[in-house]
């Protein structure tokens, strides 16, 4: 079930023997025996540590859950599977992309492309049951993705962090902001987004840290499929 880019292997093999990651394997085991939906489905649990190495990681965003609607989680946050439409959280991350860069948005809300160019599209808990939000917080996950961005905070190279909300800055409260670049604004989400999303300019900042460090900038325009 474990599908996972070779490079994050070694770096977390301690992880997957603690008893925790025993427990949430345990517990993942009798939601499904009791007859509950789990999304994403298991091969792509770690699909966002499988589409980008560790070796290549440039930029982190972080997101909280995976979506729990039908057909939308695929295991990258924020991003949702071909022919599904782009969840309002998304359709905000492209409105602010079209202000910062001119980049217009493409019809659907498959993200991919970013993942594919080193943009870990990481959330901190990697199930949920069908239509339940947060079903799956506190059972293991956060530990695990901890150990995730604490591996990418230890890399001998500067990366961008953007941590949208309070939830995804609290968790990476502990990245070394000496070293990386830490984006922090409110979350995409229609609640917040006129907090201090709307404006943030994320990208065009991502990408003058990578070219000033001597790294090749995102191409965030998403390709219509």
């Amino acid at each position: 079930m474990v599908k996972l880019h070779e490079s994050w292997l070694g770096p977390l093999q301690a992880e997957f023997d603690q008893p925790y990651m025993a427990d949430l394997r345990a517990f993942l085991m009798a939601e499904r025996e009791a007859g509950k939906r789990i999304f994403p489905k298991g091969t792509e649990w770690f699909h966002a540590m499988d589409v980008t190495p560790l070796s290549e990681v440039r930029v982190v965003i972080l997101g909280q859950d995976p979506y729990h609607g039908e057909g939308q989680a695929h295991g990258l946050c924020f991003s949702v599977k071909p022919g599904v439409a782009p969840p309002p959280s998304l359709v905000n991350i492209y409105k602010e992309l079209k202000a910062d860069l001119g980049i217009t948005p493409p019809r659907h809300g498959y993200l991919e492309h970013w993942a594919q160019q080193g943009v870990l599209l990481l959330n901190a808990v990697l199930t949920v049951e069908a239509g339940r939000a947060a079903s799956h917080q506190g059972k293991g996950w956060e530990r695990f993705t901890d150990a995730v961005i604490r591996q990418v905070n230890g890399l001998d190279r500067p990366v961008v962090f953007i941590l949208w909300g309070s939830y995804a800055q609290r968790k990476a409260a502990f990245v070394d902001a000496t070293r990386h670049l830490v984006i922090k604004s409110a979350h995409p989400s229609p609640l917040s987004a006129h907090n201090g999303f709307f404006g943030s300019r994320p990208f065009s900042k991502a990408n003058a840290f990578l070219v000033a460090h001597g790294q090749t900038p995102i191409d965030w325009a998403v390709p219509e499929n």
